[in-house]
């Protein structure tokens, strides 16, 4: 493999690491803070693809498509919140993931009755349709070029807001401590919903992108929803640094083991048997680095108590 190719596979997963941390932040804040296990965050991230769908079809824009997903999905997740999450705080972590994975049902049969069982084609703006020369005989996608760009914009915008703003500090410190943020008389139950509506944006942000990129279809956030929860252990509970460092590190190492692994066995074993037993051996690798990551930092890379 040379090093253009290498370069490439490299920044694929750059972006794909990116939008994995769009998933994985506003799940790190609402498991921290709310001590919530939200499986249906999947499903944000599936709706807002088809809500991007809808309405760039509607609008014959990617742009007002993209912010429209972007608003409905809020919406969506704050009345999740109100109506669904706000009942079951006060359960365990059991009944947390049994009505979460029964959203996860509905959401995927709601979307097979409003947009059918086939996937959905979601263009890319005709203005980054065309490739980026990067150096020398080198040219990369104005898309994917896009989607890092905008990943990083909302990372810098994310951390603003973390760490500059009197909502960041309560948001810190109810990650540390959220007994004690609700004795100062912090209203908790807002921030759940904020924080909810926040990570649903940040869901149909990364729908929408990658929905350009791969395609729309029921189920899609079930995968990626796995790889935002390894995400989040790896750089530590309710960490949003821990979730940019995680995010980018399982992205660019999924990728380049999924690029790698193949060519390297192929020196050592049969083509046919390299080919298959490479994907595996990559999708395997992601969760070594998950169990090496916590024998030595059991709270993630980047924990948010302490």
């Amino acid at each position: 493999m040379n090093a253009t190719l290498l370069l490439e596979h490299a920044l694929n997963g750059l972006q794909f690491g990116l939008m994995l941390f769009l998933l994985a932040a506003g799940l790190t804040l609402i498991f921290g803070i709310m001590d919530f296990i939200n499986l249906a965050h999947g499903s944000l991230y599936m709706a807002g693809a088809y809500f991007a769908a809808t309405f760039t079809e509607m609008s014959g824009s990617f742009w007002l498509g993209l912010l429209g997903a972007v608003v409905a999905t809020a919406i969506v997740g704050a009345v999740l919140e109100l109506v669904i999450f706000r009942r079951l705080y006060k359960r365990d972590h059991m009944s947390h993931v049994l009505a979460t994975f029964a959203l996860i049902l509905i959401f995927n049969d709601a979307a097979r009755m409003i947009w059918g069982p086939q996937p959905l084609m979601l263009n890319t703006p005709p203005s980054l349709s065309n490739p980026v020369e990067l150096l020398p005989g080198f040219s990369y996608p104005a898309f994917r070029l896009f989607i890092i760009g905008a990943g990083l914009a909302v990372a810098g915008l994310l951390y603003l807001l973390v760490v500059k703003t009197r909502l960041g500090m309560q948001v810190r410190a109810g990650a540390s401590n959220r007994d004690m943020v609700r004795v100062m008389g912090v209203n908790i139950q807002r921030i759940f919903t904020l924080l909810v509506a926040l990570g649903a944006a940040l869901c149909a942000m990364a729908g929408a992108l990658l929905g350009s990129v791969l395609s729309v279809q029921v189920g899609m956030g079930e995968s990626i929803l796995i790889l935002a929860f390894v995400v989040i252990v790896i750089g530590g509970i309710g960490s949003v640094r821990g979730a940019l460092f995680g995010a980018i590190l399982v992205g660019v190492v999924d990728t380049l083991s999924r690029s790698l692994l193949p060519a390297a066995l192929k020196a050592v074993a049969p083509a046919d048997i390299a080919s298959n037993l490479g994907p595996t051996l990559a999708s395997i690798l992601i969760y070594v680095l998950m169990a090496t990551v916590l024998f030595f930092k059991p709270e993630g890379l980047f924990p948010a108590r302490g």
